[in-house]
């Protein structure tokens, strides 16, 4: 999945965490982000922290990488 904005990325977070069985309730016991963080992530919010999204990605098995495009 190609992410263009705060929305499609959370979308792959969702698509990721509900595909593991996880809820955003264990997910926020593992990592120590609450779980209103992780809904505003899931949703699109465009404030979330950037550090805070990377590090639940990567804890998902995301990896987040930047390309330059043609």
């Amino acid at each position: 999945m190609i992410v263009t904005d705060a929305r499609s990325f959370g979308e792959a977070v969702r698509e990721r965490r509900k595909a593991l069985g996880y809820t955003q309730t264990f997910l926020s016991g593992f990592t120590g982000i609450s779980i209103s963080f992780i809904s505003d992530l899931e949703n699109g919010k465009a404030t979330i922290e950037l550090e805070k999204a990377i590090r639940v990605a990567n804890l998902l098995g995301l990896d987040c990488s930047l390309t330059a495009r043609g």
